[in-house]
């Protein structure tokens, strides 16, 4: 089913690609990563160490996205969080870039 991928699959990237935003754009270390995206410590460096959301993103759009959602979760905190992960899933499903037949990004 779509959306069981899509918890599977595409929440790990997108928490995975945003952690990344916030270190290595904004300059966050991990437990203020961590306490920002609502998540552990011991979450984000599963993320950064590859074992969560292994997928390569090579669409600059798609990462200009993820860089505005790490910048408004930066200032907002929690409270949209759910909005920007919504927000980045749709442009991910608008580029097909969670095709469930074989991910040309794996």
């Amino acid at each position: 089913m779509p959306c069981e991928y899509i918890v599977w699959n595409g929440l790990p990237i997108i928490r995975k690609k945003i952690a990344e935003s916030m270190i290595n754009v904004y300059g966050l270390n991990q437990r203020e990563t961590a306490k920002k995206l609502c998540l552990t410590p011991a979450a984000v460096s599963q993320y950064l160490s590859r074992k969560r959301g292994k997928m390569n993103i090579p669409d600059k759009e798609i990462r200009k996205e993820i860089n505005r959602s790490a910048e408004r979760i930066i200032q907002l905190g929690c409270k949209v969080i759910v909005s920007e992960t919504c927000r980045l899933c749709k442009i991910f499903k608008s580029k097909n870039f969670f095709s469930i037949e074989e991910n040309k990004y794996s």
